[in-house]
């Protein structure tokens, strides 16, 4: 059959309808024996069918595993009748997608070989005589439980040891139980927020941080080496040497978010009203026994508890979306919450909205979020005295380029250290990761001995990291993504849900509200207000237009906006860049523009989705109170204008 099936793809590449790339993939794959009869079946339907725009996503490229791991769809656009099953009845289909740019069992398969075999040699280089050790999480979404089987298995029978909770759990406390169980790495299946038809795999270290240099790039080259000829004899799932942690696991992480809390006191008497989403994710696991220990039940929305897939209720599960928070604001509204708290599937992520004057729930923007968090967090933490009032360069906030540079002025304001990284919280994983094993190294060299770092209390850990190292006060990115201790090394939905309640419950009893308390930052450093401009382009001619506009950013980047010169122009993949560490910032495909006006933006390609993210800041001063409603229009006016003329200009380098 295999032959008449080359056949078909020759003709369709002959025609010109199937790209080359394409053609030579699926070929490769119908030759390499691995395909199971419903692959083959599922294969032979999309070309007999001549369905060659959808083989040409499916197949134009070999899904890559970057330094973060694997996302893509796992339903295609056009999934065939053998994928789709009982799909109608259902709603869930029955066979992830063929094809080499696919999340499937063959791509999941791969990485895991691979991900073994560097895990397997990094120990042995250490002179460490023991199996590699996996921990594997995954969230709601289709097949991630069938991923998580099948990488536990494929790890067992290559001689590892490997560990997964017995239903869906998010990411940050797959990053707590990676250091908890002293595991050689982890693995949480998961596309975020993505839409329904996605999914993903992505790898962390024994740190419990994301992939980093240089084990970022090892792990790639040891997937890449994998062949796919013989990966049918690894596919049957077999979990008899598959452990599956209990309850104990799920209360010391919880254990760990109630901890991430200042001053347990401000929920005392604080009359806190809070509703709380997990929009059909992950997030009631772990935020809701949290906040309880602390004496917060919030309301819920009831038809989001319901852990689905398909995310039947929101268009996207994306909490900084007002539609995806829509029911939680309905239900807010009517019974006079304060405050709203929603999670992504993953519960990595946290947005947020506020009660009005008037009653009406506000959406804050992730940038407002961690300002916020980060100015309380900081003041708290100096009237504990755990950090000088004054402030301290051994104390540090870490962000992200692309966040809000108001957080760079409060940690200015604080007196203590700003870093910014890439985008992407491994890069602040990474710092944690080399704070504590620079206060380690120091620790030994000075007293001899060596430091348990994880059995040390947070207070405990300030001290020894601002006399031998940098303390982390507080660290987050513009997408919803926040950390408030380096308990956990990825952003944490659960802990910013009960640190966030804190600060409302402290505002509260003080008879503040949090947007009062937001425009207090404003008076103090100005008014900063911040934007996103994206463009979607899918399949292999989208990719080819991101690829253009970041090409002609390098060669022929704009002089211009709004009549207003770019004064500075940043390419991060060329000119190198040394953080305030004295640390180097690894080349990356990112661009900044500063205009003469003061505004500036930046360029990337996103790393998860098929979409290109400009990143637009404005900021202008404000003198007195009276000032500030006509300086944030002014700045959302201004904003938005150059947000348009920045997408028109890509539009049309995407077709130059």
């Amino acid at each position: 059959m295999n032959d008449s099936l080359i056949a078909l793809v020759d003709g369709l590449e002959s025609g010109g309808e199937l790209l080359d790339a394409a053609a030579s993939n699926i070929k490769d794959w119908l030759a390499g024996g691995f395909l199971s009869p419903a692959s083959t079946d599922s294969l032979k339907e999309l070309l007999e069918s001549g369905n060659a725009e959808e083989l040409n996503n499916r197949f134009y490229q070999k899904i890559a595993f970057g330094t973060g791991g694997l996302r893509g769809r796992t339903i295609g656009s056009t999934p065939t009748q053998q994928e789709k099953g009982e799909m109608e009845k259902t709603g869930a289909p029955a066979l992830p997608g063929v094809g080499s740019n696919m999340l499937n069992e063959y791509t999941v398969a791969k990485a895991t070989i691979g991900l073994f075999e560097y895990s397997r040699k990094h120990l042995e280089a250490q002179g460490i005589a023991e199996a590699p050790k996996l921990v594997i999480a995954h969230d709601v979404r289709h097949f991630s439980r069938f991923f998580c089987e099948l990488s536990a298995s494929i790890w067992t029978k290559r001689g590892g040891e490997a560990f997964i909770f017995d239903g869906p759990r998010s990411t940050p406390q797959l990053s707590f139980t990676v250091r908890h169980l002293n595991a050689t790495c982890g693995i949480v299946i998961t596309a975020s927020h993505n839409p329904p038809h996605d999914n993903g795999y992505k790898a962390y270290f024994a740190d419990g941080g994301q992939l980093v240099p240089p084990n970022d790039q090892g792990v790639i080259d040891e997937v890449e080496n994998v062949s796919m000829n013989g990966l049918q004899a690894c596919l049957e799932i077999e979990l008899n040497g598959v452990s599956t942690l209990g309850k104990e696991l799920d209360e010391a992480y919880i254990d760990t978010v109630v901890e991430t809390v200042i001053d347990r006191s401000a929920f005392e008497g604080s009359g806190l009203k809070v509703v709380f989403t997990p929009i059909h994710g992950t997030g009631a696991v772990s935020t809701l026994p949290a906040l309880a220990r602390l004496g917060v039940e919030p309301l819920t929305v009831e038809a989001q508890m319901v852990q689905d897939s398909n995310f039947p209720t929101v268009k996207s599960p994306n909490p900084e979306n007002a539609e995806a928070l829509a029911m939680a604001t309905k239900l807010s509204e009517e019974e006079g919450a304060d405050i709203l708290l929603g999670t992504d599937p993953d519960c990595d992520r946290m947005g947020v909205a506020i009660a009005g004057e008037d009653g009406k729930m506000v959406l804050v923007t992730g940038n407002q979020i961690g300002a916020m968090l980060a100015d309380y967090r900081i003041g708290k933490l100096k009237q504990m005295g755990w950090i000088p009032e004054e402030g301290t360069q051994s104390a540090a906030l870490i962000k992200t380029f692309v966040t809000s540079p108001l957080q760079d002025a409060i940690a200015e304001g604080h007196g203590v250290k700003c870093i910014n990284t890439l985008t992407g919280f491994k890069w602040i994983g990474e710092k944690l990761f080399l704070y504590e094993q620079k206060l380690k190294e120091v620790y030994k060299s000075e007293t001899g001995s060596e430091l348990d770092y994880d059995s040390l209390s947070q207070k405990e850990r300030s001290e020894l990291l601002q006399k031998y190292s940098t303390f982390y006060v507080f660290g987050g990115e513009e997408s919803y993504g926040y950390l408030p201790t380096d308990a956990v090394r990825d952003k944490d939905g659960n802990a910013a849900s009960v640190i966030f309640c804190e600060l409302a419950a402290s505002l509260k009893k003080e008879g503040r509200s949090v947007l009062q308390y937001l425009d207090s930052l404003y008076l103090r450093h100005g008014y900063f207000l911040e934007t996103l401009g994206q463009i979607v382009y899918e399949g292999a001619a989208g990719a080819a237009k991101i690829a253009r506009i970041l090409e002609s950013y390098r060669s022929d980047p704009p002089t211009e906006f709004l009549g207003s010169n770019i004064k500075r122009f940043t390419d991060f993949g060329r000119e190198t860049v040394i953080d305030p560490d004295g640390k180097e910032i690894p080349k990356q495909d990112l661009y900044f523009l500063e205009l003469e006006s003061g505004y500036r933006y930046a360029v990337r390609g996103s790393g998860t989705e098929p979409k290109i993210k400009f990143y637009l800041f404005g900021n202008d001063a404000v003198s007195g109170e009276s000032e500030l409603e006509a300086t944030k229009l002014k700045t959302r006016d201004t904003l938005e204008s150059l947000k348009k003329a920045i997408l028109d200009d890509a539009k049309s380098r995407a077709e130059s």
